[in-house]
């Protein structure tokens, strides 16, 4: 049976070129994609000891499956997987069993680190004690612990799960709210490496130097982190992770629908079905200006939290601060 044939008679996906794919031919074609999204970026050396961000979810068990066949081909590439658990009841609970699952079954060792552990409190009562936005307390928590304990771990690079759905969504996030110094981090290579003496410099989506130095971890302030999966669809992704039976069903955690992202989600996924091909016009035509950005805000420095040294904007990085409003909250 010829590829038109078995494709034209069972799809799983019809693509923007509007090419059917059969389910084997789908899944070569989302890996090549990934492959040459690595290759075309230069997201992974030869050697690197590789944390992998999951959170027992679509995206990020798609990512650790391919990275786990790329470090099956290549044993200088070391995986890791890195798991936060926020403390969110009925979600993250259930994505946990899934995430040591999978790493058991695929031999991969998975560290989990947990917001009551690290910082006295779950999610869940933090949002009970604060006033707050629960994807922007929880972003700025997470962010926080998986650099963190990236840099503990010795972490050359952090893969992340981050598809081409949610590129978009940042992109016209960071539009609408007229924040382009954070556009400027955003892309398929993202995070700062810096010394504590140096000025910030912003990656170039090309650069070829951005091993960290294991030996000067501890100085370091940023790992470099990569997003293997930064041109598929989240559409794509979720037709692969089931084709490999990675999970059995799709969890979403209960505070997105309270979300600024997730009403933008939304309206691209409208415009989406209306015009197909409007995410990869947006990705494609903002990766054309994003060495723009980058050299336009490349020039701040660095400043380091009073208290507990990791990078921040202020005195006080936003983690510790919040931490602090907890506390006062809750006594």
């Amino acid at each position: 049976m010829t590829k038109m044939n078995c494709c034209n008679q069972n799809p799983v996906i019809i693509p923007p070129a509007g090419e059917k794919l059969c389910k084997m031919h789908f899944m070569e074609y989302f890996e090549n994609k990934v492959f040459k999204t690595i290759t075309k970026f230069n997201l992974i050396e030869k050697k690197e000891n590789m944390g992998v961000a999951i959170s027992g979810g679509k995206d990020s068990l798609t990512l650790l499956h391919i990275l786990n066949k790329l470090s099956k081909q290549n044993p200088k590439i070391k995986l890791t997987a890195i798991l936060i658990d926020e403390g969110i009841k009925g979600y993250r609970d259930k994505t946990i069993k899934t995430a040591k699952k999978f790493c058991s079954k695929n031999k991969i060792k998975l560290n989990i680190y947990s917001y009551e552990k690290e910082f006295g409190i779950p999610l869940d009562k933090m949002l009970k004690a604060l006033n707050a936005k629960p994807c922007t307390l929880c972003g700025i928590f997470r962010r926080y612990l998986l650099n963190k304990k990236s840099k503990e771990l010795g972490f050359t690079k952090l893969a992340t799960g981050h598809n081409l759905d949610d590129e978009c969504q940042s992109i016209l996030m960071n539009q609408f709210k007229n924040n382009l110094h954070l556009s400027a981090r955003l892309g398929p290579m993202v995070g700062i490496n810096n010394n504590k003496n140096n000025s910030i410099k912003n990656n170039t989506i090309n650069n070829k130097n951005n091993k960290l130095n294991n030996d000067n971890n501890s100085n370091i302030n940023f790992v470099q982190r990569i997003k293997p999966v930064y041109l598929c669809a989240e559409k794509e992704t979720t037709i692969y992770a089931f084709s490999n039976n990675l999970l059995d069903s799709l969890t979403e955690c209960h505070y997105v629908s309270e979300s600024y992202r997730a009403q933008v989600r939304n309206m691209l996924n409208d415009f989406e079905a209306k015009f197909p091909g409007t995410k990869h016009g947006i990705v494609n035509s903002f990766l054309g200006i994003l060495q723009d950005l980058k050299e336009r805000f490349s020039n701040g420095k660095a400043n380091f939290c009073k208290i507990c040294g990791e990078a921040a904007a202020r005195d006080k990085c936003n983690a510790c601060k919040y931490i602090e409003k907890i506390k006062k909250a809750v006594e």
